[in-house]
């Protein structure tokens, strides 16, 4: 017998409905764990990739992959905005809720949005896997999907962990708007 094909129509729901929000399989095998998927895009509004944000029960993890950025390596932060209009800036500043010094190694810090760097190959081609703490998808002051969402925005150059108020890490070379 042979394989039937999916009518056109069909395929294009299930394309649209791809893109929704999702929920990641529970480790446990409760309740499946809330996410969002939003795609990165440079100045020039092409893709540059993908990026899951999965609620943990302790904070979120973030699975992405990358093509065609500088190889190198690139600061990645939650900004406070959901907005991602080239240069960038209209992500605001970096995810602070707690009002904390940035940096890793700051002892005042740091920020809810400070990630660690990724660490673009030659390539330019990237599969990465981080943990935000504490942040959520949820409510409350830690939540990333608040009234405006957040954005994230991957910088020109490394995060020094230190410098005030974003790392040094030079111009935003990429976005995502994280929203509901």
């Amino acid at each position: 017998m042979a394989p039937r094909s999916i009518p056109p129509v069909i395929t294009a729901l299930l394309l649209a409905c791809s893109s929704l929000t999702r929920a990641a399989p529970a480790a446990d095998g409760g309740q499946a764990a809330p996410s969002v998927t939003t795609v990165l895009k440079d100045r020039q509004g092409r893709s540059v990739g993908t990026v899951t944000v999965t609620e943990t029960p302790h904070g979120l993890l973030l699975r992405g992959g990358l093509e065609g950025l500088p190889p190198g390596t690139h600061a990645i932060h939650f900004h406070e905005t959901g907005k991602c209009e080239a240069p960038f800036t209209s992500a605001g500043a970096h995810f602070n809720p707690s009002q904390k010094a940035h940096g890793m190694l700051s002892p005042a810090g740091p920020h809810a949005g400070d990630l660690p760097n990724l660490v673009v190959p030659a390539s330019g081609k990237l599969d990465f896997e981080l943990f935000a703490p504490g942040l959520s998808l949820g409510s409350g002051p830690a939540a990333v999907l608040d009234a405006d969402g957040t954005a994230l925005v991957v910088h020109a150059r490394a995060d020094d962990y230190a410098s005030q108020p974003a790392g040094d890490s030079g111009d935003r070379i990429a976005c995502a708007v994280i929203a509901r």
